[in-house]
């Protein structure tokens, strides 16, 4: 630790709100790795929804769907503090390591696993995240667990590695928590985002037919992406442009990341005794459900969020073996994370935005 500065550059949000609640400050202390921990320089963090709903306290609570509340617990347990440094999908080097670690560690080039399990088994009853629980990784450093932080072989960039974790594990959990196997053709929502594109190739991985739901004009990057077909979410009668989509083929399973008004059309597309799971609403958080389609059709619903440790190696697997690949559709400096923030949330793109260190950006070292 005694090579390292003693402050960093961080992106550091100061409370729920506007943009103006995220402030870049150069004075931010480097932390220091507690026993079982590493310090890891910080050279990529990938940008998700959860940022962008968390600092606006968009999550509400179950009595009241519009009351300003963070993410865990809706509001009722919440682990966010504030000032707290955001950023979940980070890459980089271990530099330093805590009490109990070995020091051959320091050097290794690392993809962290984001997520506080509090738990020894696969239970996600309490689970937590680096970014909310905790300091993340829109910093020039970042401390996590030792066992979190995984070595990495991979030939892609730091950028590229950056664009995996959160989207992925949220999506390869959905699909456990549904059971999908190979054959069954799943109905991917939103799915030109972060989490969406990623169950396109992750559905493709385990040998499931994916079919995307999107905007109109993304239609042939979902298709280059591994989608079987897609479907515009303007279409004026969904499960007839499904059906005609997929040839008359039953859909097994929705992945919904949309909710709102098509909520009611998705359960309506699900074969009897389909399943749906979800880990997002962009369209809506409150929707409409005809609970006579639900008990009818014998149908299965599931909430999912973040995923397993199991399912976190399955996803590095996946990685090291080229099954799944980036999808990164633009990189930024952080100190211009507002100009970042704004693009993601503008939703012009494809696959996930990357927010680099000023001093990790070429030319700068």
């Amino acid at each position: 630790m005694d090579s390292l500065p003693r402050t960093m550059h961080a992106v550091v949000l100061t409370g729920h709100g506007g943009l103006d609640r995220l402030v870049y400050r150069d004075d931010v202390p480097v932390p220091s790795p507690a026993a079982g921990e590493v310090l890891v320089e910080v050279s990529a963090c990938g940008m998700n929804n959860t940022d962008v709903w968390v600092r606006e306290g968009a999550y509400g609570t179950e009595s009241d769907p519009d009351a300003v509340s963070s993410w865990r617990g809706r509001g009722e347990r919440s682990t966010l503090t504030f000032p707290r440094i955001q950023g979940t999908d980070t890459v980089g080097r271990i530099v330093a390591v805590g009490e109990g670690v070995p020091p051959s560690r320091v050097g290794e080039r690392v993809v962290v696993d984001f997520s506080i399990y509090n738990a020894e088994d696969d239970s996600l009853a309490d689970i937590d995240y680096i970014g909310h629980g905790r300091d993340g990784g829109y910093a020039d450093y970042m401390t996590c667990p030792s066992d979190h932080a995984h070595t990495t072989t991979s030939t892609l960039t730091d950028a590229e590695l950056a664009t995996f974790c959160c989207a992925y594990l949220t999506g390869e959990h959905m699909l456990d928590r549904a059971a999908v196997a190979a054959g069954e053709r799943v109905l991917v929502t939103g799915a030109s985002g972060g989490v969406g594109s990623a169950i396109l190739q992750l559905c493709r991985a385990r040998g499931a037919i994916p079919y995307a739901v999107t905007a109109p004009g993304k239609e042939a990057a979902m298709l280059e992406i591994g989608a079987e077909a897609a479907i515009a979410r303007t279409a004026p009668d969904l499960p007839a442009a499904v059906a005609e989509a997929t040839g008359g083929r039953p859909i097994d399973v929705v992945a919904d990341l949309v909710g709102g008004p098509m909520f009611n059309d998705l359960l309506r597309i699900l074969r009897p005794e389909g399943r749906y799971t979800t880990a997002g609403a962009i369209a809506g958080p409150v929707v409409q459900l005809d609970l006579r389609t639900l008990y009818l059709k014998h149908l299965q619903l599931h909430g999912s969020s973040q995923g397993t440790r199991g399912a976190f190696r399955r996803l590095l697997r996946y990685i090291e073996e080229g099954r799944i690949r980036p999808l990164l559709a633009g990189t930024y400096r952080l100190s211009d994370f507002h100009r970042a923030q704004r693009d993601f949330m503008g939703k012009g793109f494809v696959g996930k935005l990357v927010v680099v260190p000023d001093r990790k950006w070429p030319g700068q070292q």
